[in-house]
């Protein structure tokens, strides 16, 4: 993960769209299609007790950027990007909690032909409007839970709007890929799995189901900033459980890795 250090562009006449930004990297595999440029927002609304990027919470502790800043650094691997089959991943912390930025960021990269993704909970949808998601090719959807009590032990937040954005996005036929991260003792419930995979069997833009084996690996980050870090007594999930569970995801239609 790189921190932002993007130069600043000369001033242009009204007001450019700033962000707040916590990093940017490159990665292939985990965040869309080819090699993707992934853009980090800072702030987030949920605290979820496995959250391996707790320093991308807090709005205030990124760095202000224009959209043209960042179409820069963007530019500057286009043609990598661009041969990979890959594109630009929007995530956080919690793109939504920035729309404006968000989706005219989303909306020069699709003008300059790149690909596009969404990383979101959800949880705030309601405020991705028609021509962000007109722009985006691909939302990855995590979804925490499908217990609502559960979900909101694990993000201190209703599951609910992230449901409605999930039936939205299916009305709207917006490409869609699953994220569920598998906790042991927290999201590994049968019936809550079963639930969840009954409920994303009819939605028609769900291309796959991708099942998240949990991991520690920042736990160093939770140190750093003097919290405690809740689920350290966790273990990750042997592969019997991660197959099993990609085996409830599949027996409902779905894709599932």
């Amino acid at each position: 993960m790189t921190t932002a250090t993007a130069p600043r562009e000369a001033p242009a006449t009204g007001a450019a769209t700033t962000g707040r930004i916590h990093s940017w990297d490159l990665s292939t595999g985990v965040d869309g299609p080819g090699t993707r440029f992934v853009l980090f927002l800072s702030g987030c609304p949920l605290r979820c007790l496995y959250c391996a990027n707790p320093d991308t919470w807090r709005m205030r502790d990124g760095q202000e950027r224009t959209v043209g800043e960042v179409m820069a650094e963007i530019d500057r691997y286009r043609g990598f990007i661009a041969a990979s089959g890959g594109g630009v991943t929007v995530s956080g912390g919690e793109a939504l909690l920035q729309p404006a930025f968000t989706g005219e960021l989303l909306r020069r990269c699709k003008e300059a032909g790149l690909h596009t993704a969404l990383d979101t909970s959800g949880f705030l949808g309601a405020r991705a409007g028609d021509e962000l998601l007109a722009d985006t090719d691909l939302v990855l959807l995590d979804i925490k839970s499908f217990d609502a009590t559960r979900y909101r032990e694990l993000t201190g937040r209703s599951l609910t709007p992230t449901l409605e954005f999930a039936r939205r996005l299916d009305r709207l036929g917006v490409r869609t890929r699953i994220r569920y991260v598998l906790v042991p003792g927290w999201t590994d419930d049968a019936g809550a799995i079963d639930g969840l995979a009954r409920f994303l069997a009819p939605l028609g833009c769900v291309e796959q189901v991708d099942v998240l084996p949990f991991h520690k690996l920042g736990a160093a980050k939770y140190e750093a900033m003097g919290l405690p870090f809740p689920l350290k007594d966790t273990p990750s999930p042997d592969a019997r459980l991660v197959e099993r569970v990609r085996g409830q995801f599949r027996s409902q239609g779905l894709r599932a890795h």
